[in-house]
């Protein structure tokens, strides 16, 4: 935990100092805070910029964050991926992220039986509002088994896969898109009629 020194104050001694008092050994602004009920939250500004690059909350004070949220992508004013441990079991169970900080989720990531690989992933590959990629785990097996799949981006599914028994491989595969269909051209089907 930072310690708080007077005399690094910039508002007591008039130097430039932005650490506001606290000794963070020179990794950035770290301001730790501990309420009465046993809660905390962590507050940083690694690279100096007067901006929080992440917040941490341990509501219920049990030393696990339970909420974390950072600014990876930008310019520190807008706080672009957070955490959540929706089970207080000390691991994270979702991630949202807006990667382009224009305000809407990119990435989106849930863990439903704590195992710590995601059980559904969902993408927007372009920035664009809508999702381009969905992705899985319907068992929990650690093992993707279902994707539904937008590879030119034009907000139409083009592809969707399905394990149905989940042995590993594809037993069905849609192809709602020509443009993206391997066989829409005839002549590329092995098994067309001549």
């Amino acid at each position: 935990m930072s310690e708080y020194d007077p005399s690094m104050d910039p508002t007591d001694s008039g130097d430039t100092d932005t650490t506001g008092g606290y000794d963070d050994g020179g990794d950035g602004n770290i301001i730790l805070t501990e309420y009465s009920d046993g809660s905390q939250s962590l507050v940083g500004d690694a690279d100096y910029d007067g901006y929080a690059d992440f917040v941490a909350t341990d509501a219920d004070g049990d030393g696990n964050a339970e909420a974390v949220y950072t600014d990876q992508y930008g310019d520190g004013r807008v706080i672009d991926t957070a955490t959540y441990d929706t089970d207080d079991d000390g691991e994270f169970d979702v991630s949202v992220s807006d990667r382009d900080e224009d305000g809407r989720v990119d990435l989106a990531q849930y863990d439903r039986n704590d195992d710590g690989v995601p059980d559904l992933a969902v993408g927007d590959n372009d920035f664009d509002g809508r999702a381009d990629t969905v992705v899985a785990d319907r068992n929990f097996d650690g093992v993707p088994d279902f994707a539904a799949l937008d590879p030119d981006e034009d907000g139409n599914v083009d592809q969707t896969i399905a394990d149905t028994d989940f042995d590993g491989v594809a037993d069905t595969v849609v192809y709602g898109d020509a443009d993206t269909n391997p066989f829409a051209d005839p002549s590329a089907n092995p098994f067309a009629a001549n």
